[in-house]
């Protein structure tokens, strides 16, 4: 970059958009000093009168320190985060101004924060405000020489020979001294309300568990519609499939294959709803029943048998007794095994074997390994949310070709006791 690309930038960040904002924000920060100095002022002269110019000055000086912890303990109030946050967003040009405080302190790890950052507004602020109303007016007698301030002018000029006019040049370089202070304290700020005007450690512990959680439920209602929707309509796929080759050959199998697409379609449906139903803002109890189980694992059964797909299914006596969470979940884990089946082995015979030793409940499935079988093991979503509904239980899963590669063969452990 060259010399002109760099005076542009310093020139801009002296009197650029940004810098006059922040002068605002400043100048701001020094109205709102002005109650607790003027304060100050009266207690320090009461406490120590003096009438010497010098003392005045330190009388002054002093003020300006013992007014900011009064201002501190104001900024405990809860109010004030949410209202410097809104002046900060608006004027002090940060990075990410949608990180500071939209509302009032909810701790008092923010209120710290807050009266940290309060102190640094006014006490900035009363130094940039005493400069410019002092400052200012200053660098103007100095460039126009008036009043007293001609001597000063005159001063400069009989010690620098040649020079004509050295009044003007000292007031821009006092203009050019204020508006560097005014950008340091602006910029010091603007870093300076990120960390004090933006979430506590506390906060982003806290949107990070909701956000999980609406990851979490994301993921939960995707799996919901993967596995039910689904599974319906590949079992309608190839149902119509098989209806529409035998339609004029076979008419009695194809109105049995257009009464099961029916019957699939119906019930997938109602899944649907069932599953829309959790995005609904509504109560629990409006959300309608919370999905199938293993009780209504014959019906899959069938379901799948008007596909092509036999299963030799092994049941172990006791499992209406599950908690209701546990056999929803192994129901989507059955269904969506199968489903797999069906899209990769096609009408198949495949090995379902359901079991309970001790505390947990063992799935395991098996089918001989098709021709359009996919190389990749567990590259779709079906193996991935079975892993993550086994996971939800504290359980795990397994998928993978036998040790001759002639049969696919997936299983689940779930402990009984329920959900972490």
């Amino acid at each position: 970059m060259g010399a002109g690309g760099r005076s542009g930038r310093v020139a801009g960040a002296l009197f650029g958009r940004g810098a006059r904002l922040r002068w605002v924000h400043l100048v701001l920060g020094g109205a709102l000093l002005m109650p607790f100095w003027m304060l100050s002022v009266t207690f320090l002269g009461v406490l120590r009168p003096g009438r010497d110019p010098e003392d005045q000055f330190l009388l002054l000086i002093a003020s300006l320190f013992t007014s900011l912890p009064m201002a501190a303990v104001t900024a405990l109030v809860p109010v004030v985060r949410g209202l410097e946050g809104s002046a900060a967003r608006a004027l002090c040009t940060t990075e990410r101004p949608e990180e500071l405080a939209t509302g009032p302190s909810r701790s008092w790890g923010a209120r710290w924060r807050t009266a940290a950052w309060f102190v640094l507004h006014v006490f900035f602020g009363g130094i940039v405000s005493g400069l410019t109303l002092g400052g200012f007016p200053f660098a103007v007698a100095l460039m126009i020489s008036v009043g007293d301030i001609a001597n000063i002018s005159r001063y400069w000029t009989d010690h620098l020979p040649g020079w004509m006019q050295i009044g003007p040049l000292l007031g821009l370089a006092v203009l050019l001294l204020l508006a560097s202070v005014s950008a340091g304290c602006g910029a010091l700020l603007a870093r300076a309300a990120a960390v004090l005007l933006g979430p506590t450690p506390e906060e982003r512990v806290a949107a990070a568990e909701r956000r999980t959680t609406v990851l979490a439920q994301r993921n939960r209602l995707a799996r919901e519609l993967h596995d039910s929707v689904g599974h319906a309509l590949s079992a309608v796929g190839i149902q119509a499939s098989a209806a529409a080759r035998v339609l004029r050959t076979d008419p009695d199998f194809a109105a049995e294959a257009l009464q099961a697409i029916e019957e699939t379609a119906r019930a997938a449906v109602a899944e649907l709803d069932t599953v829309l139903g959790l995005l609904r803002e509504d109560g629990p109890e409006d959300a309608g029943p919370a999905g199938p189980t293993l009780a209504e694992l014959d019906d899959l059964l069938r379901q799948l048998a008007r596909t092509g797909v036999t299963v030799d299914s092994e049941l172990a006596p006791g499992l209406a007794s599950l908690p209701a969470e546990v056999s929803r979940e192994a129901y989507r884990i059955v269904q969506e095994g199968l489903t797999n089946v069906l899209r990769h082995a096609g009408p198949a015979p495949a090995g379902l074997r359901i079991g309970l030793a001790g505390e947990r409940l063992e799935i395991e499935l098996t089918n001989p390994l098709g021709p359009s079988r996919p190389s990749r093991p567990g590259g779709g979503r079906g193996l991935r949310g079975i892993g993550e509904r086994a996971t939800a239980l504290r359980g795990g899963s397994t998928a993978g070709p036998d040790e001759d590669g002639t049969t696919w063969r997936l299983a689940v452990w779930l402990p009984v006791g329920g959900m972490a």
